[in-house]
């Protein structure tokens, strides 16, 4: 009996198509729409229940409601264009292969390498798949305000959730409030809208409030609302300084060097008694190849073998900052005494910027 052997040659598939990045225009959109449906209630509000109200003699409810959505404009329009700490991208000279121990209260952690902006990440730092960006300090990103919610603006993310439960409790009362004192009345386009507003309040009242339980929560612990956090903590949270201060170090602590900056390079110590020596050497003699050591005191290379104390909770970078009174990262990503770092190029500015830590 004899074989047939398909004669059709093979044919190799094709490569699929590179996955496009996730577009900023819709994202941009829904965090506008939601700027003007805060207008477009408020305005309501303060048109219809309220306007009968301040006729009627009592201005402590428009007084205390338009206090209260100045507040939550501003904090909603300030967290909209806020910086969340985003990491400079490094470059590709030390690579994944080298490796970044620090210690926060008596608990290693090694410092993951994020292939996207070619730097270890110091904990507690995660890549944004929504925004490729390195965020110190990642908690959640917020598709409402279309931005990552990080160690810089985390006290406004605050503020603006405090805000807007106290400006929808407020708005519910006052609809509440009016429709009682209009009870006798005919209905009328007043109470009309003052069902609806109330509707909406109460309506954003109920998640808002739970959020705002979650999150005072999370600070006291201080915990985090990302899923990544149980990975490496495994019911030990390094940390957790207890609740008072886990409140300062959250609020009221500063939030240290903006990493932001044009200046900032991770890969070398910049500090403001820099200056500018002329290179006198060949350039081609080992003395160019290393420059003279700046005046002051040198940074010393960190010792995985000795525990850090510096202040744990929001800002992980910046515990630190007792081995050094500069930027914090730039000392994170120090080679080893001793070795020699090969010149490469460093990574191009359009590349993207893993949620994996």
């Amino acid at each position: 009996m004899t074989l047939l052997v398909d004669a059709t040659p093979l044919v190799k598939e094709p490569h699929p198509l590179p996955v496009a990045p996730r577009p900023w225009v819709l994202p941009s959109l829904f965090a506008a729409f939601n700027v003007v449906l805060l207008v477009f209630f408020s305005g309501l509000f303060f048109a219809f229940p309220c306007r009968w109200l301040a006729q009627n003699g009592e201005w402590a409810f428009p007084v205390i409601t338009g206090s209260l959505f100045v507040l939550t404009f501003f904090s909603l329009i300030s967290l909209n264009f806020s910086d969340p700490g985003i990491l400079h991208q490094g470059s590709a000279e030390q690579g994944p292969l080298t490796v970044h121990v620090v210690w926060v209260n008596h608990r290693a952690f090694r410092l993951q390498w994020c292939p996207k902006c070619c730097f270890h990440r110091p904990p507690r730092t995660y890549h944004c798949p929504w925004c490729n960006i390195c965020v110190e300090d990642f908690d959640h990103h917020c598709k409402w305000v279309n931005n990552c919610i990080g160690h810089r603006n985390f006290r406004c993310f605050m503020l603006l959730v405090l805000s807007l439960c106290l400006y929808s409790g407020a708005m519910l009362v006052t609809c509440l409030i009016f429709l009682v004192r209009t009870t006798r009345l005919p209905f009328s386009a007043d109470k009309a809208i003052a069902i609806v507003v109330a509707v909406s309040a109460a309506g954003f009242l109920v998640p808002l409030s739970l959020l705002l339980l979650i999150q005072a929560v999370s600070v006291s612990s201080a915990d985090r609302t990302y899923k990544g956090k149980c990975r490496h903590l495994q019911g030990y949270n390094p940390f957790d300084q207890g609740c008072a201060s886990n409140w300062y170090l959250t609020i009221c602590a500063p939030l240290g060097p903006k990493y932001m900056a044009e200046a900032v390079q991770l890969q070398r110590v910049v500090g403001p008694d820099w200056t500018s020596m002329p290179n006198l050497h060949p350039p081609m003699s080992p003395s160019a190849l290393n420059p003279p050591a700046r005046p002051g005191p040198q940074p010393q290379p960190l010792d995985p073998s000795k525990p850090g104390k510096g202040p744990p909770g929001r800002g992980e970078a910046a515990v630190l900052q007792e081995f050094h009174t500069g930027p914090v990262l730039p000392l994170l990503l120090q080679e080893p005494p001793g070795e020699v770092r090969p010149s490469s190029r460093p990574c191009a500015p359009g590349d993207a910027r893993s949620t994996s830590t």
